[in-house]
């Protein structure tokens, strides 16, 4: 009878995601995924296969808890679309109370540590672009149609400028730049969306 694991794989998991997530897929060995998840390598391939194997399920659960996030996040429940953007993107780099400034984003890192090398990498990171696009236009969809944005707002160009500046803002965040900077580049993109619709002004009786 083959013996029980003696640890949550889940778990293991996600501490393996945590050790990428600071140090890279490339700096990181077997070695270092050993000792994170108290594994020898023998337990460590026999779980996982390899070291590639492993960071493609770091990966899977980075997004899928990120993804989880960005949704709660980005909900306006009754508040502004500006102000449930800008909430979203401040928490992305640490600046909200109950975030601080960390490693960046696994899936940006990879993405510029990687580039499209590694195709099975390249397919996950692009997916996980492809769900920020989305959510982008779908709040700034919402947006247009509450008459919070202008009725003539190009959708794919600001979702293109608000992407892009998600991902600068992510590699900002990791070498470690002025949180208030960050801000201050988050109100002008936020600006760049133009104004509200003016109220139509109604003939007096």
């Amino acid at each position: 009878m083959a013996r029980p694991r003696q640890f949550d794989e889940r778990e293991a998991v996600a501490q393996a995601t945590g050790l990428f997530w600071r140090r890279g897929y490339n700096a990181t060995s077997v070695r270092d995924l050993g000792a994170e998840l108290h594994l020898t390598p023998s337990s460590l391939y026999r779980t996982f296969e390899d070291k590639h194997t492993l960071f493609l399920r770091a990966l899977d659960h980075y997004r899928a808890t990120e993804s989880a996030q960005a949704r709660e996040r980005l909900a306006t429940a009754g508040r502004p679309v500006r102000d449930a953007l800008r909430d979203w993107l401040l928490w992305l780099v640490g600046c909200t109370a109950d975030a601080e400034p960390g490693p960046g984003c696994l899936v940006v890192n990879t993405a510029t540590e990687l580039g499209t090398t590694d195709t099975e990498v390249s397919a996950r990171t692009e997916a996980a672009f492809e769900v920020t696009r989305s959510a982008l236009r779908a709040l700034l969809d919402q947006g247009r149609r509450d008459g919070e944005l202008p009725t003539d707002l190009d959708l794919d160009a600001a979702v293109e400028l608000l992407f892009t500046t998600v991902l600068g803002l992510r590699v900002r965040e990791r070498a470690g730049h002025d949180p208030q900077r960050l801000a201050t580049a988050i109100d002008f993109a936020i600006r760049a969306l133009g104004p509200a619709p003016a109220e139509p002004v109604r003939p007096a009786r």
